[in-house]
C-alpha cells in the first residue's frame, strides 16, 4: 500500500526522477544515480523519489522513494515535487512524455523541468552547423538517403562513419572504407562485409540507411597515444547563467578502431596523462557554447556529456553529445556529477544549502 510522502512541499526541496517502465512492468533506469541522488539530497535537508507517466494524478503522483536505513525502496503518493528530473531512458517513452499532458501540469504549477528529451544526430549538427564558433570542429557529415550524394560523400573521404541519428553508446554505428579496386568494405563492431561496389552496397544498405535515418560522417584520423586513437569524454553541469566543466575522461580502442567505448573492448585512460592548458581552454569554451546553444533552442539543459577527439593535424572535433549522460567509470567524477547535480536542484527550486 502506497504512504503519503511526509516530506510536504515546504522547508525541504522534493525532487521528482522522471523515469519509465520496462516491457515486463518493472521500473527502468539508472538504480544507482537515483540512490546516490537520494543519499545526496537527505544530507542537504532535502528528498527525491522516483516515478514513471503512468503514476501521474492530477494533484499527486504515485511513486517509489529510496530508504537508507532499510536499502529499499518503498510505495509513496507525493504531491507535485519542486523540480522534475528527466532520465527517461527510452526514446519511445520520451515519445509518450511529448504527447502527455504532463508539460502543461508542470508549466500550471511554476514548475522546472529539465533535460528536455534525447538529442537527435541530425538535428544537433544543424544546430552547430549554423553555430559562429561550433560549426569550426564537426566532421563533414550528410543524410544517407540519398545514393548519388552518399557515392561522392564516400568518394571524397575514402573513409566514413555511418552513424543512426537516434542511438548511444556506439550502437549500430559502421565504418565504410573504399579501396584501390572500388570495393566497399563495410566494418561493424561484430560484422564485416564487402561489396564489389557502391552500387551493390546501396542496393543491400538503402532500406536499413533509410529506416534509421543514417548520417555519414567524414572519419577523422586521430592522433595517437601508444599507437591507438583515444577521444574524450566530456561531463558538464549548468552553475547559475554558465556550465562548468565536471570531469573529463579518456578512452582509447584497443580491440577494433571502430568506436572507444569501454562495453566494446575500450580502455580507461586518466586524462593528466595527455592533459595541457590547450585541452583546458577548448574544453572549457565549448562546454559555454555547448550549453548555451542547447538551452536557448531546446529547452533547459542541466547536463550533458561531450565525445570530442584530436585529429593528427591537431584540429579539434566535436563527435556527438548525450543529453542523458551514462556512468563514468572514473569515481572521482561520478562523485562530482552527485554534487554538482544536488547544487542545481537546490540551485533552480530556491532552497539554499544548510
Amino acid at each position: 500500500m502506497a504512504v503519503t510522502n511526509p516530506w510536504s512541499k515546504g522547508k525541504t526541496p522534493v525532487i521528482g526522477i522522471l523515469t519509465a517502465r520496462k516491457k515486463d512492468g518493472s521500473i527502468a533506469g539508472n538504480g544507482t544515480l537515483f540512490i546516490e541522488l537520494q543519499k545526496k539530497l537527505i544530507s542537504l535537508n532535502g528528498i527525491s523519489f522516483i516515478f514513471t507517466l503512468d503514476g501521474v494524478h492530477q494533484e499527486s503522483i504515485d511513486g517509489f522513494i529510496f530508504n537508507p536505513e532499510k536499502s529499499g525502496w518503498e510505495r509513496i503518493t507525493s504531491p507535485f515535487p519542486d523540480l522534475v528530473y528527466n532520465r527517461i531512458p527510452f526514446r519511445t517513452s520520451e515519445e509518450e512524455l511529448k504527447s502527455s499532458m504532463f508539460f502543461a501540469r508542470l508549466k500550471e504549477k511554476n514548475i522546472p523541468f529539465f533535460n528536455p528529451g534525447f538529442i537527435d544526430k541530425s538535428e544537433l549538427y544543424h544546430l552547430f552547423k549554423n553555430h559562429p564558433f561550433l560549426h569550426t570542429f564537426l566532421p563533414a557529415t550528410i543524410p544517407a538517403n540519398h545514393k548519388q550524394k552518399m557515392s561522392a560523400f564516400l568518394s571524397q573521404h575514402q573513409s566514413i562513419y555511418l552513424k543512426p541519428s537516434q542511438s548511444a553508446r556506439g550502437n549500430g554505428i559502421f565504418i565504410l572504407e573504399l579501396d584501390t579496386q572500388k570495393c566497399v568494405h563495410v566494418k561493424g563492431l561484430k560484422e564485416n562485409h564487402v561489396f564489389v561496389s557502391f552500387d551493390h552496397f546501396w542496393e543491400e544498405w538503402e532500406s536499413k540507411l533509410l529506416e534509421k535515418n543514417y548520417l555519414a560522417q567524414e572519419e577523422i584520423k586521430s592522433i595517437l597515444y601508444e599507437g591507438k586513437r583515444f577521444d574524450f569524454r566530456i561531463l558538464a553541469h549548468a552553475e547559475k547563467n554558465h556550465y562548468k566543466v565536471t570531469g573529463i575522461g579518456v578512452r582509447q580502442s584497443q580491440k577494433q578502431d571502430i568506436t572507444t567505448h569501454i562495453p566494446s573492448g575500450g580502455r580507461l585512460l586518466p586524462y593528466e596523462r595527455l592533459q595541457n592548458e590547450e585541452y583546458d581552454f577548448f574544453i572549457e569554451t565549448i562546454v559555454q557554447h555547448i550549453g548555451a546553444s542547447l538551452s536557448e533552442t531546446l529547452g533547459f539543459f542541466g547536463e550533458f556529456s561531450i565525445d570530442m577527439g584530436i585529429s593528427q593535424s591537431g584540429q579539434f572535433y566535436i563527435y556527438e553529445v548525450n543529453s542523458k549522460p551514462m556512468s563514468f567509470d572514473e569515481i572521482d567524477i561520478e562523485e562530482r556529477k552527485i554534487q554538482y547535480l544536488c547544487q542545481l536542484f537546490l540551485q533552480l527550486t530556491g532552497y539554499k544549502i544548510d
